[in-house]
């Protein structure tokens, strides 16, 4: 039997490729004003940008308990085995309510075989670790071997990214109101990353063309065998598919890379990020 991927909306699969892969995907909830809506079902991703260009504000919460519970006991009662995949546990209570969930339906249904894993990953580098352990999963290979799948993706995946506004890192309060003033005044691009499941700053440039360029040297200093050409590289952005296809050519002529896949920064982190944001996710290393 086929062991089943389940995970959540910030792992920014486009709904078509999710269906694709056989993933059941968890929304988690994207709130303006006072109307709830469901990522990825009520929301896209372009709403949310469209809607920031607008001045709306967007906030954030997590997958509701009960979903998790829902989800949970229907692979009890099918009698399958399951994986969930998590939005880092350090930037959402998200993946906490699916261990609570779990030990709820554990009560109910003890012998319900699904194991839980923090990505300590967002957007597109979490994306490529469902991606990378749907595919597994989908060859029929063991539990076993679909978690160590998705282990060595968690452990290797490199996020890195910028935002084209630092306003709304102002406005998600990952700066200082001054230092947002100062970052709009003199066109600073802050350069991003994701690790050990927490957002950090890593540099800050001048331009946005000088940002991409950095983030061009990131991927060749972290790179273990700095052969990157047969590796797949994840582009995310938010609403600026222009500058994507600029990372894109980028990544091309440097490294040798042709295998990449494009998508939208997702409602739920484009929400804290803004419209412009442009972010590349690779694995460090090959899987062997």
């Amino acid at each position: 039997m086929t062991v089943k991927i389940i995970t959540d909306s910030c792992c920014d699969l486009p709904p078509e490729l999710a269906a694709e892969l056989g993933l059941e995907v968890l929304s988690l909830l994207v709130i303006n004003e006072e109307r709830e809506y469901r990522d990825q079902l009520d929301i896209t991703p372009k709403d949310v940008y469209d809607g920031m260009r607008e001045g709306k504000i967007y906030k954030t919460a997590q997958v509701p308990p009960h979903v998790f519970e829902e989800s949970f006991e229907r692979i009890a009662r099918e009698g399958q085995s399951a994986i969930y995949l998590g939005f880092s546990s350090e930037l959402s209570a998200t993946f906490q309510s699916a261990r609570m969930a779990k030990n709820s339906v554990l009560e109910k249904y003890p012998e319900l075989d699904v194991e839980l894993i923090d990505t300590k990953a967002a957007s597109g580098g979490f994306g490529m670790i469902v991606y990378e352990t749907a595919k597994k999963a989908n060859e029929g290979a063991s539990m076993e071997k679909v978690l160590e799948t998705a282990n060595f993706y968690i452990e290797n995946i490199d996020h890195i990214f910028t935002v084209d506004d630092i306003e709304y890192l102002y406005r998600g309060g990952r700066v200082s109101k001054t230092n947002a003033v100062l970052g709009g005044m003199l066109n600073i691009k802050p350069v991003l990353e994701v690790k050990e499941g927490k957002l950090g700053p890593v540099d800050k440039v001048r331009g946005r063309q000088k940002a991409l360029r950095r983030i061009l040297e990131l991927m060749e200093e972290r790179s273990v065998d700095k052969d990157l050409s047969n590796r797949k590289v994840f582009i995310y952005h938010g609403d600026d598919p222009e500058a994507a296809e600029r990372m894109r050519e980028m990544i091309a002529e440097k490294f040798g890379v042709n295998d990449f896949y494009i998508s939208f920064v997702g409602s739920v982190i484009g929400a804290h990020t803004g419209p412009g944001t442009i972010s590349v996710f690779y694995s460090k290393r090959n899987l062997v």
